[in-house]
Order: C-alpha cells, then structure tokens, then sequence
C-alpha cells in the first residue's frame, strides 16, 4: 500500500501560484517602490538569503523561490505590510474619505429611463464585452512587439480583425506563441460561442450577488457569493490571495490587504460593470456600489479602478452622453491627486494630442504609454487605465476602433477589450449598431463554470441584467 503523501501517491508536486509567499515577496517590493515605500533594506536581506529581487525588466514577473525562505518571505511581507505610503492622503481606500477628495461627485441624471432603450443597450454591451476579451484572449501575456508581428504577419495591422494562424509566419509564431489556453477558442477559424473567461465570469457573479442580496448588498455578501458559487481555480492574483485570505479567517477589509502585492492591479476594474449597467445615469451611485465590491480584494487605485469603469459605465448606459463625458464622469469619483487619475489623464491627453484619428496613428500613442508606464507589471490597474482611457479617446466611441486600440496596445489584452467593449456597445446603442462579423461567431452563447450559467444567452443576460436597474422617482 502507497504511504499517503509520497510521490507514488501524490503525482507531481502541486504548484499553487499567486499564494505561496516567498513567491510574492518580489512582486510586493515592486508594489512598494511605486507608491513610495523604500524597500532598499528589505530587497537586500531577501537577495542575500538567495530570493529574488523586485523584477527589473518591463512587465516581468518575479520568479518563485525556493519554500525554504518562506518564514522570511512572512516576516517581509509583514514588516513592508505594516509600513504607510506617503501617497495615502492622495490615494485613501474608505469612500468617505474617497468622497472628500472629489468636489465634482456626480449627481443623478435628470429625466426617466427608458427601459426599452436601456434593454437594446445592456445587450450590445454584454456582447461587446464578450467581443472584446475574445479578441484579446489570444495575445494575453504576448509582448507589444509580438501582437504587432503577429497582426502584421496575418495582413490584421493595424489590428481590425480577430486574430488567426491562417497565413502567419511560421518564425513569428515560434517567436510569439499563442495563449495556449485561448488558442482553441478564440482565433478567427475556431470561435463558436464566447470561451469562458474571468472578465466574463465577473459581470455574471455581479448579477448573482444582485440576485440574492439586492442593491445594498455588502462586501460580506460578496465574500460569501466567492465562496458559494466561484471556483477558486478560476481567481488570480488579487482575487486568489483574498479567497486564500476568507479561508484562513480574515475579514473584508483585511482580505485585500493582507500579504497581498496585487491589491493595486486590474482585477477590481474588470468587476464594475454590473454596478454600472444597473445605475444608467448615476455614476455616482454605481461608483459607491462598485466600491462595496473592490474592497474585498484591493486597494487605493486597484479600488479606482472598479470605480471609475463603473461611472463610466453608468454614464453610457443612461444614453445621450458621448465617450468624452463619460471618462469625465468616471474621473469625478476617482481622487484628483491619485495616480490613477494620473494615469487616465495622461492616456487621455495622449490621445487627444495625437492629430490623426486612424488606427495607425494610435500606434505612436501607445509608444508612448510603454514608455511611462512600462515599469509597472502588465497586469497592473495604472497602464492598462492609461491604454483604456487613451483607446476609447482616439476611437471617439466607435466599437470596432476602441476594442481593437484597446487590445492592439498590449498589457492586459483580454480585460481591456472587454471594458472597451462594454462601453463602446453602450454608446453603439443596440445589438444591431454593433458589426455583424464581432457577434455572430459568439452566438449568442457564453461558456462559464459560475452558477449553473453556463451556455446563456446575451439576450438573455440583458433582460436579468434590466431587471435590477433601479427606478428613479421619475423612471417610467
């Protein structure tokens, strides 16, 4: 008989990424070296016991560690944990004080809502979202160079287009493999329905959370949902070490903050849409709903960031606003002094400035971005807020124009498209303002594991989707 726990009966060893935490003791020097902690001394006695330090390289991640050095990964994680960022008076994590360093929180929309109207445009936005992260599903995690060679190679640069094999270089696709686990489903000659995605499971979580606890759900509540209906297989980063964090005891707001080095990267921004599809006109409400959400996981500007794309949301989904005031909308409730509104002002600036308003000339603006920005890991909320607000910008609402500048700028590929897609099918008004050739390959069918969802409808999704839209005294 095998002795439970040997090799025999074990397999290979298990490797739990994104928890361990000598495998997140570079990552949260680098955290802390950009939001003005010193790490110095701590850098130095991690290298010196054989750690590896904070990532140099333009959005490389840190290699793991040996367990061995998993007690001083523990004590650093703790000491650099218990050590207040001088940014903290521009960038608090409670609402009340978010509030107070916002002097343009927005007021509800006059007017009633339309819920006809609103009903064709959850729809559009549903499918744009899907349209958007299958687009960018394949070049996740590829290099800006590689989704340039590879669109150039296939004749889709500027990129219009899904991607495909057919006709690529043999020596690009060497060079630049694919998303393994997106290639089978999301390259042009192989969609058949939207793949199962975490930027897709969210906004589904969004609406069982809405299901069973109403508006005034709790970030308890949301907690709970995780723990009921998410797989912990299908969380990362941010999202991981919080579920690891309810399993061991802890508490919102503690589960963001505790050994977490990913409180401020996009894994937040990717979970507001729900909270603006269901406050259309109301950006400040959907703002203050999004927040309940992001301080499960995350903090400061990880926390803008679910903000912000829940104003901006809000703000398209009431109708009648062009993509211009919805960004304004989404950076009245983010703190002015913050670096994440830093962030979308530079990639709004970037993009106004650029003179030409074609797919090409964005190229010269996403330089740009790499090149302030390309020191923060490609998951991090502050470039791929910068690329998003710079895409939706220079497209100045089209659909295919903002999905394909916001997944052409590389970063988070698959969460960009998707928030680009969501707004822009907004504004698009309906399914059918959307172009045929991002939503038949979807037919009308997502693939998930939450809830007991899988398979639905986008039509479907919107009628649920409308139904917790919250009426205004002058709603009809």
């Amino acid at each position: 008989m095998t002795a439970p726990g040997s090799p025999a009966a074990t397999g290979r060893p298990l490797r739990l990424t994104w928890v361990q935490p000598e495998d997140l003791v570079g990552h949260e020097l680098r955290q802390a070296a950009q939001d003005g902690r010193d790490p110095t001394a701590a850098e130095r006695r991690w290298t010196a016991a054989g750690g590896h330090p904070a990532p140099a390289r333009a959005g490389a991640s840190a290699a793991p560690a040996a367990p061995e050095l998993r007690t001083l990964a523990c004590e650093i994680l703790d000491e650099l944990g218990a050590t207040a960022s001088p940014l903290a008076a521009d960038e608090p994590t409670e609402l009340p004080a978010i509030r107070a360093l916002c002097p343009e929180w927005p007021a509800p929309a006059d007017g009633p809502v339309d819920r006809d109207a609103l009903r064709s445009r959850l729809e559009a936005s549903w499918l744009g979202r899907a349209a958007g992260c299958v687009l960018g599903k394949p070049v996740e995690k590829l290099t800006l160079d590689g989704i340039r060679a590879i669109a150039r190679s296939t004749g889709n640069w500027p990129l219009d287009s899904w991607f495909t094999e057919v006709g690529l270089d043999p020596e690009v696709a060497a060079a630049h493999p694919w998303n393994r686990r997106s290639r089978p489903t999301s390259l042009a000659e192989n969609i058949d329905g939207a793949p199962e995605d975490d930027d897709l499971n969210y906004p589904l979580l969004g609406l069982l959370l809405l299901d069973r606890y109403g508006p005034e759900f709790s970030t308890a509540d949301v907690a709970q949902l995780w723990l009921d209906e998410l797989p912990a297989g299908r969380t990362f980063t941010a999202e991981r070490v919080a579920y690891r964090n309810l399993l061991a005891g802890a508490e919102p707001p503690d589960t963001a903050a505790y050994r977490n080095p990913f409180r401020e990267w996009i894994g937040a921004q990717i979970r507001a849409d729900v909270f603006g599809w269901t406050h259309p006109g109301d950006p400040g409400a959907a703002a203050a709903a999004a927040w309940r959400d992001a301080v499960l996981t995350h903090t400061a500007n990880g926390v803008y960031g679910e903000m912000f794309a829940a104003a901006v949301i809000a703000a398209a989904a009431g109708g009648g606003a062009d993509i211009h005031a919805c960004l304004r909308a989404g950076l009245s409730v983010v703190p002015p002094g913050s670096r994440y509104a830093a962030a979308v002002r530079f990639g709004i600036g970037r993009a106004a400035a650029e003179p030409l308003r074609t797919a090409a000339a964005f190229e010269s603006v996403v330089d740009e971005l790499h090149s302030a920005y390309g020191d923060h890991h490609w998951v991090h909320v502050l470039p791929n807020a910068a690329l998003l607000a710079a895409a939706l910008t220079h497209a100045d609402g089209d659909f295919t124009g903002s999905i394909c500048r916001a997944v052409s700028g590389g970063w988070d590929t698959d969460s960009n498209g998707a928030t680009a897609g969501s707004v822009a099918g907004l504004l698009a008004g309906g399914p059918r303002a959307v172009p045929a050739r991002w939503t038949a390959p979807l037919r009308n069918r997502l693939a998930t594991t939450v809830g007991g969802l899988d398979g639905i409808g986008f039509d479907t999704l919107a009628e649920r989707t409308l139904r917790h839209v919250r009426r205004r005294d002058r709603a009809v």
